[in-house]
């Protein structure tokens, strides 16, 4: 059992927590007036990785080097407020963070990418390409819905979707982020034990993935500012600016969007976001993952793998 002592003395993290050595490398770019550490390999067409809660840019650990051999250029962000990026007081609503996605493509050099998005990942995916559809070759989106059916889903299935997401009005309470934290960001661990599924959250690399999660959330402010990106479209869902990211995100996008999703995901259901199709008009796919929880890219490394190169290609 864990004492109160234990409990209170917390450990020290740096931005140095988010940089794992691999064949990549490191580097800091400036992008929409904030700086992001990216991590970068190989050469030809652009693929940028967006990974999502409570997670950091090594989510992708495994598709970067496969993707960099396949003849791509492979770059991994951290978001806005985690890992080793800036950590901004503000910037966390939908219109400054999907801002990032394109201002991190033109930073890099690139007119276009083919961008692919897990999780919160997925969701500034959607909506980078709704606002700014010509910086997309592509799009690929993992355990993800588009954010109207994911509102819509929490107002009209309140035994499914709303269940699935109390974690998000827990994010609402005041000074939360000292609860994701508390304990050696013991609930960043229980969250993603409960959304994996079961193949994966047995193994070894589970373990040492969510070890690093835990480490990461740690930086200071990095907790903070993550549950700001969740705490800002409830507190403008009935105003203006709120009306006004509707409207705009109804506006189907012409990008080719691939969509995959893990049959056992307790995040986001499966039904939630297989209706996200409605706002693509370009090629659309849905791929439904049997036996995979909410972190496909890491519980079927390959097979992700291989869609994203079929899809970039």
């Amino acid at each position: 059992m864990t004492s109160y002592a234990e409990r209170v003395t917390r450990k020290t993290f740096a931005d140095s927590a988010a940089i794992k050595q691999g064949p990549w490398t490191h580097r800091h770019i400036d992008a929409n007036g904030s700086r992001f550490h990216v991590v970068e390999a190989g050469e030809g067409p652009l693929i940028l990785l967006l990974h999502g809660f409570p997670e950091f840019w090594w989510a992708w650990r495994h598709q970067i080097p496969a993707l960099a051999d396949a003849g791509f250029r492979v770059v991994a962000v951290d978001l806005r407020g985690y890992g080793a990026s800036d950590k901004p007081p503000r910037g966390y609503d939908a219109y400054t963070m999907a801002a990032d996605v394109v201002g991190l493509v033109r930073a890099l050099g690139e007119r276009e990418a083919t961008v692919v998005g897990h999780d919160l990942g997925g969701i500034l995916g959607f909506a980078a390409a709704a606002f700014h559809p010509r910086q997309f070759r592509s799009l690929v989106v993992i355990g993800a819905a588009h954010p109207l059916r994911q509102r819509a889903a929490l107002a009209v299935d309140p035994k499914g979707q709303m269940t699935a997401s109390r974690h998000l009005f827990a994010f609402q309470m005041p000074r939360y982020e000292h609860k994701l934290t508390d304990w050696d960001a013991r609930k960043v661990a229980d969250l993603m034990y409960a959304w994996s599924g079961p193949g994966w959250r047995g193994s070894r690399d589970f373990q040492e993935y969510v070890r690093a999660c835990r480490d990461v959330i740690q930086i200071p402010q990095a907790a903070f500012c993550a549950l700001e990106a969740f705490r800002w479209p409830f507190r403008t869902a009935i105003g203006l600016a709120g009306r006004r990211f509707v409207k705009l995100l109804q506006r189907p996008t012409p990008v080719p969007t691939l969509q995959l999703h893990g049959a056992l995901d307790s995040c986001v259901l499966p039904r939630t976001a297989q209706g996200s199709g409605r706002y693509v008009h370009g090629r659309y796919e849905w791929k439904l993952l049997d036996g995979i929880g909410h972190f496909p890219q890491q519980e079927a490394p390959e097979t992700i793998t291989k869609e994203i190169i079929r899809w970039a290609s």
